[in-house]
Order: structure tokens, then sequence, then C-alpha cells
């Protein structure tokens, strides 16, 4: 019998406290594993999330949940902007790039985006196959998108009303994908990307055409909107302009349109909420700057001048990065200690088990076994016990990640659950020192195993 046969025997002969110190290892590292995975793929999201992203203009609100929509898209937006105020403050001097973008749909959890080409060259992307949109309902998807919907170029699909993938599908405007881009390991490959006027469009919004981009006129539904009133539904913050009411008395759009004819009408769902929209008005603008000096103009003419508000990602991603470092640091405590409690249990059960076998320990040195062999088994017993632990944590933590994915939003869908981070062989390699710590002074009183006294007490 080797000594790998000789070490399962004896750990499956003491099964109870041998399976405690498995499951402690496991749960330690499984912990961790979420926690290093978890924190180094946000750590990659914010930097190509941001991109070459300065600011973030939008409306009035929390800057935290402007960022989160317009960058990360994992929250709703503040409201919305007109785009005319937004294109004079894109002339600005200190301003290299602003780039308008629109939401109020998805495509089963993916976000539709209406934008402009220049969007595309703020985030660095390249074309794995097709072209750019060229008119209304036409979309360039990201490569995750592809990916999961089998997406091609050519085929069609229905966007849903609101950023939820439960919402109204809108049948009679399909849009054609014309365009697929290249992995970008950022938020943009779950996201699907068309023309600002598209958006508008499906929600049959009267615009104005813009010179700057391409329209096709055909899609223009102004015969259903009217001009407003003074009532816009209010998103949880306090704006610092005069704020409208929200609308109780219709209960749809169509509703509305029917009671009052002579009024414009746009009302969007965003989950549970109503937010206002109508056309010529866009939910955020990126902005990047000209020069440095820019970081202490802008911001500051944005905030005060206008009736929009100003966020800086390097700033608010920094704060929501600390806010979850308290609860990261917590959990890493939290599972450092329950490896350190699995080594102590390792070690109970060890040095209870020699007491059980020092009988056959003597029996083994009579037969020509040394001390050093002796000293050996019991240390790769040790070992074994926290490799089995660290694996099964590793296959733990990949399965709690894989459940945390499936139940955040497509595009906040950016964790790689299952590819190895190397962090993880650092994980199983501490799991095994621990239990080479663990098994240490059982080993030394094996290799102090002395014949004559027990064979003489026996």
């Amino acid at each position: 019998m080797n000594n790998l046969q000789l070490v399962w025997k004896n750990i499956t002969h003491q099964l109870g406290s041998t399976l405690l110190s498995i499951l402690l290892t496991a749960f330690g590292v499984a912990i961790l594993c979420v926690i290093y995975i978890t924190s180094d793929t946000f750590e990659k999201q914010l930097t190509n999330n941001t991109k070459n992203v300065d600011l973030v203009v939008g409306a009035k609100g929390s800057p935290l949940q402007l960022i989160l929509s317009s960058l990360y898209h994992v929250d709703n937006p503040t409201g919305n902007i007109a785009l005319e105020e937004a294109r004079k403050l894109a002339q600005n001097p200190f301003i290299e790039t602003a780039v308008p973008i629109s939401l109020g749909d998805n495509f089963k959890g993916h976000r539709l985006i209406g934008t402009e080409p220049s969007y595309l060259d703020l985030y660095e992307l390249s074309f794995k196959e097709g072209v750019i949109w060229n008119s209304a309902f036409e979309a360039v998807i990201g490569s995750e998108v592809a990916r999961k919907r089998g997406l091609k170029i050519g085929d069609s699909f229905n966007t849903s009303h609101g950023l939820a993938a439960e919402g109204h599908v809108h049948d009679e405007h399909p849009f054609r994908v014309v365009g697929i881009l290249q992995p970008s390991h950022s938020v943009v490959d779950n996201l699907i990307l068309c023309n600002l006027e598209s958006v508008w469009d499906v929600h049959g919004l009267a615009h104005e055409d813009h010179s700057a981009h391409t329209h096709d006129g055909d899609h223009h539904h102004e015969a259903d909107v009217h001009t407003p009133d003074q009532h816009q539904i209010e998103h949880n913050h306090e704006h610092d302009h005069q704020q409208a009411q929200p609308i109780e008395e219709a209960q749809s759009s169509e509703e509305l349109v029917q009671e009052r004819p002579q009024e414009e009408q746009y009302v969007k769902n965003i989950g549970d909420d109503m937010l206002a929209y109508r056309g010529d008005e866009v939910t955020a603008l990126l902005v990047k700057y000209a020069s440095p000096a820019a970081m202490g103009i802008v911001p500051r003419l944005v905030n005060q001048s206008t009736d929009m508000q100003a966020a800086s990602p390097a700033i608010e991603s920094t704060r929501l990065f600390s806010l979850l470092g308290v609860g990261l640091d917590s959990l890493t405590v939290l599972a450092y200690i329950i490896m350190f409690i699995a080594g102590l249990s390792v070690f109970i059960s060890l040095y209870n088990a020699l007491k059980e076998r020092k009988y056959d320990l003597a029996i083994m040195r009579s037969m020509g076994a040394s001390q050093t062999k002796l000293f050996t088994l019991v240390i790769v017993e040790g070992i074994v016990i926290t490799a089995i632990g660290g694996v099964i944590g590793m296959f733990l933590g990949h399965f709690a990640l894989y459940i945390i994915n499936i139940q955040t939003s497509e595009s906040a869908d950016f964790i790689q659950v299952f590819a190895l981070n190397n962090k993880e062989i650092y994980l199983i390699a501490v799991a095994c020192i621990i239990g080479v710590v663990a098994a240490l002074i059982p080993a030394i009183r094996a290799y102090k195993t002395s014949i004559s006294t027990i064979l003489a007490d026996k």
C-alpha cells in the first residue's frame, strides 16, 4: 500500500471530522473567489466603461445615478435634457467631443441606445462585420448581443418599451441589424446602438430633422403628438428649476391623447416609473474635454448656469467602488476567519486521529517505516483535506457568480463566470499551506513515536 492509499484510508476513517474541515475550507475559498473575481472585474469595468468620457451631463438629480444609467446601464435615468441645450454646451471651446445618448427601450434586457456615430469613436469601437446605421431603425449590436441572441447581419428584432425586458413590445417598428461590433470587454458588448431618430420614432415622438446625421423621414408620426402641458414626471429627484407633477388621471398615453387632443403627450415607462420624454430630448451627453483646464470650468458652468447637472465618472466611480470596498473588505475578513477555523478543524481532526492510530504507527515503525515517512504521511493528509476543500470552494465560488450573473440585467452582464482568475491558484496554495500548518504538530508527534513505549502500553 503506497503513501496516498494510506492517506486516503486515514481520511475516510474519520469521515465526519474530515468533511467538516473540507466544507469550512471550501466556504472560505468560495467567498474569497467571489470577492477577488468581482473586484477585479469591477476595476476593469471602471476603466473600460468610462474610456474617454470625462463628464456626463444630464437632468438634475443624483450624480451617481446619472453615471450608473449612462455609462454602466444598470440604473434608471434621472430624466431628460433638451437636445438644443446640449448642442449649445457642445460648442464650448473646452469640450472636444460631446455625444448625446437616448435611453428608452430594450431587447430581451439589452438596452437600446440612440446616439450618433461619434459614440463609436469615443469608445474606440470597431466593426467585426457590417457597417454603421444609415437611417432610422437600423441597429449596430455588441458582440455579446450577437452571441447570446443569435443575431446576424440582416436579422430583424422588436424592442420592448422601457428598460425592463418584460415591457410592451413595439411590433410596429422592427429594427434591422446592419453591423456587429468587435468585443470591447466593456458594457457596450451588451448594448444595441442606433440613431437618435429611431428612439424618438419608435414612440411616435415629433422631432426636427438634424443635419448632423441621416434620418428616414418616413417614420415620423407627428400627428400622434401635441404641444406639452407643464406636467413632467419626476424621477425620485428634486430639480432646481420648476418641476412638473406626475400624470395620474390617465393610465396610458393613448387615453391621455384622447382626453387632451390639443396637448403634446409623452410618457415613457421605465420599470415602474414614468419618465417624461419627447422628441428633441436626450437622456445624457457624454463629454470629452479638450484640455485638462476644462475639469475645473465645465462642471461648474453646467451646474450653475444651466438646468442640467454634470457628473464626473472618475469621482462617482471611485465613490461607488469605495462603498463597495467596505463590504468586500468585511467579507474578506470573514473568509479568512472561516479559513482559520478550517485549519483549526484540520488540526483537531489529525490530532485526535493520531491518538487512535498510535498503535498502527508503532507497528509501521517496527516493520521498517522511517520516522520521516510517518511525518510525511500526516503532512500529506493535512494537505489533501484542505486541497479538496479548496477545489470544491472554487467550484462553489464560480457557481455563486453564475447565480449572481443571471440575476442581473443583460446590460450589466460583464462577469466572466467561467474564466479562471490567477488569484484562484493562490487560494488553492493558501489552502494547502493551512493544511501543512494544521498538520505540523500532529506530524511531529508521529515523528517522535516510540515503538517500545506504545507496544508496552498495549
